[in-house]
């Protein structure tokens, strides 16, 4: 049986119900009252603060260590095999010597320990970060030609140019990560939508690609940045007769099993302990083989090389090079957190945790910094490695901290080892990490079936990006998404309700059979905001809902009204018991008086005649006026969010030029209206209404006649529930 409720209560109106209930005073804080608790100061706000830069200190204090430690460093073991190796790789996007990648997979790592809020990323390089550093370094350093002129180049090899660079670029996107958490605008990553990001990581993902096929074919060619970058694929298909056979199947080799292993991965991961590690044994294994047959000399295939032991001395950045690309290191402190944050927020929320975006800022913002002095390039964390952190049961930083300590360890000790790892084996493992990158293209056919503007974000993004580069393809991607979210706001679903019978509901009169419209009434519903790029489109589709065109009717009628009193003055028309009698001998002619045009945009106005006009009836002197059947209309301000000056100015010139009566609800725009002094003797507070059902009887009883229904109007509840 359906559950019914039956409510009896008054009608009210706004000013009716704020009569007979008290409301709560609550005070308003001005800016002054922020800014005055913004920099008050006391022990507790202090102990506050303290933890909150330091997150280590809470978590710590909750450490379990016989449940987590052993689990920590099973994953911390794993997490690091995986960061050396991802550390050389990527670092071949970033076009510099690959062993700078270990760098950057140690000291960002440490210092996020202790600052970051997020248990379970894995910090280190992001390969869409590296290809945003590469196209800065071989913009300032190209592969061939000279580099710009740079005060501090001199004296410099073209490796050691470059390091300067991506430390110095790093350094700079570092500082903009921490000024944004201490000024605490974390909030701007809320504007790059999962759509946006999945549209520019797969741009990424394709100029990754790009960037890694001369690796896999042995090639050398010059590497290009800027836009329309991609023309390099011509370069190499041009130089595709100088393919090295040897890096091709060594290539081959390892994508198609590496690829048919984390497959494999995938499908038992509910059986296996922890993933197989493929990418590290291939990459032992490849190592082994390339010094057993003497692959660099016998095939002249590239490797890694001579990687030096230990860590250079610490660098101060170059700020010749900070004005030269303060443009690039904007998105890339924008990127670098958007990804690391949009990561961290799917582990907190799987693992029941806070995460605190402002401080995650500061994190990364100094854990660049930290890195750049010490010539490591822009941290973030990569999607594969992270779960490889969490999925080995990873609990907390601790295993983040041993897998630094693993990345030390080989640049202390073993990197000798991987001297003779063929580059074609670092570019084969990025190819096959972009598989998670490059599948959301299916996400195009989804997206289009149920948000298309949705769609047009994602396809404008990353064609702008595959196009343009990362960085203006990002900013492009932004004014895509500005613009779709400013053309819903602009352009939004406007509808005409009618009420569903025997009920106080009210929806669209499109979608429902069993409804029912009051005659002469009018019920307009608007669900966004009123502001100035709106009310146009707004006043249209008001006109659209009535059926006439306010404005020439009240200026009809101001013409009618300016002829009868001309005629009265006359003596041509006079005022009897029966109306108004022509007294003219022969037809009246129409006369056109074109001044004072603007008063007939003013409402209508009878106190100079002797009685009201009845516009529904017949006027005299044949005078025609265009009839309006709409006495009342009721506007549904329910959803609308605020009103600007503009819309509050259209909203009265709608009241005065529609010449009937109009009833809005939306009790949230209400201290608005009295703020803005919107009310006059025209439009009055007892005009507004709790709800529309409250309106709807208000109307029924100033015209009771515009109902047949009148009784299965009324009958609608209002819902009051009795227990």
């Amino acid at each position: 049986i359906t559950q019914q409720y039956v409510v009896a209560r008054p009608l009210y109106s706004e000013e009716s119900f704020a009569e007979d209930h008290e409301t709560v005073y609550r005070h308003r804080k001005t800016m002054l009252d922020h800014i005055k608790q913004y920099f008050t100061c006391d022990a507790r706000r202090a102990k506050n603060t303290a933890l909150s830069l330091l997150p280590v200190i809470a978590w710590m204090k909750i450490y379990r260590i016989k449940e987590w430690l052993l689990s920590d460093i099973v994953s911390g073991i794993s997490t690091g095999l995986v960061a050396v190796l991802q550390g050389l790789a990527y670092c071949l996007l970033a076009s510099l010597p690959p062993w700078y990648g270990l760098f950057s997979a140690f000291f960002p790592v440490v210092l996020y320990f202790f600052l970051g809020t997020s248990r379970h990323i894995s910090v280190g390089p992001f390969p869409v970060l590296c290809l945003m550093i590469g196209s800065v370094v071989t913009r300032l350093v190209p592969d061939e030609g000279l580099p710009h002129n740079i005060t501090g180049f001199e004296g410099l090899t073209r490796d050691e140019q470059r390091v300067l660079v991506a430390s110095s670029v790093t350094f700079l996107a570092g500082i903009m990560q921490l000024a944004m958490g201490i000024l605490q605008v974390g909030f701007v990553v809320m504007y790059l939508s999962d759509t946006l990001v999945s549209g520019f990581t797969t741009a990424a993902a394709v100029h990754i690609l790009v960037s890694q096929l001369k690796f896999v074919l042995g090639l050398t060619v010059p590497g290009l940045s800027g836009p329309l970058a991609l023309i390099y694929v011509s370069i190499i298909f041009n130089k595709i007769t100088s393919t090295n056979v040897c890096d091709v199947v060594i290539s081959l080799t390892i994508m198609v099993v590496v690829f048919v292993v984390k497959e494999l991965n995938d499908r038992f991961k509910s059986k296996l302990p922890v993933p197989i590690p493929i990418e590290v044994i291939m990459t032992v294994i490849a190592c082994g083989v390339s010094y057993a047959f003497d692959f660099k000399t016998r095939y002249g295939i590239d490797v890694v090389g001579y990687i030096p032991k230990g860590y250079e001395p610490p660098m101060a950045p170059n700020l010749h090079i900070f004005q030269e690309t303060a443009v690039e290191a904007f998105p890339m402190a924008i990127v670098g957190f958007a990804v690391a944050f949009s990561v961290a927020k799917v582990y907190s929320v799987k693992h029941d945790y806070t995460i605190d975006g402002n401080q995650e800022l500061i994190a990364f913002g100094a854990s660049n910094i930290f890195g750049a002095s010490f010539k490591s390039f822009a941290a973030s964390t990569a999607l594969s490695r992270s779960a490889v952190q969490e999925s080995t049961g990873g609990k907390t930083q601790v295993a983040g901290l041993l897998s630094a300590i693993i990345v030390m360890i080989v640049t202390l000790a073993i990197g000798f080892l991987l001297e003779p790892l063929p580059k074609s084996v670092l570019g084969a493992v990025v190819i096959v990490n972009l598989k998670g990158m490059l599948m959301q293209f299916r996400d195009v056919p989804y997206l289009w079936r149920r948000d298309k503007p949705d769609c047009v974000v994602w396809l404008g993004t990353c064609i702008a990006a595959i196009l343009l580069g990362l960085d203006l393809g990002l900013a492009a991607g932004l004014g895509v998404e500005l613009i779709s979210v400013v053309l819903r706001a602009q352009f939004p679903r406007c509808s005409v309700l009618a009420n569903i019978n025997g009920t106080d509901i009210y929806k669209d009169r499109k979608d429902y059979v069993d409804i029912y419209e009051p005659e002469g009434v009018k019920i307009f519903r608007i669900p966004s905001p009123i502001f100035f790029a709106n009310i146009e489109f707004f006043r249209s589709k008001l006109v659209e809902a009535v059926g006439f065109n306010p404005l020439r009717v009240l200026r009809k009628r101001n013409k009618a009204l300016r002829r009868i009193r001309k005629l009265l003055k006359k003596g041509d028309l006079q005022w009897t018991s029966k109306g108004f009698l022509n007294t003219s001998c022969g037809p009246i002619k129409e006369s056109e008086d074109e001044s004072n045009m603007e008063e007939l945009d003013l409402p209508t106005d009878f106190k100079d005649l002797p009685t009201r006009i009845d516009w529904s009836a017949e006027l005299p002197a044949n005078i025609i006026v265009p009839r309006v059947d709409v006495h009342s209309l009721v506007l549904d301000f329910a959803a609308v969010s605020f009103l600007d000056i503009s819309a509050l100015k259209g909203l009265k010139t709608v009241r005065l030029s529609i010449m009937i009566a109009v009833f809005i609800t939306g009790p949230y725009i209400l201290e608005k209206l009295h703020d803005c002094c919107f009310f006059d003797d025209e439009v009055q507070p007892s005009m507004f209404f709790l709800t529309l059902h409250d309106a709807m009887l208000y109307i029924h009883e100033k015209h009771p006649g515009s109902t047949e229904k009148k009784s299965d109007f009324e009958k609608a509840p209002y819902p009051e529930t009795k227990f």
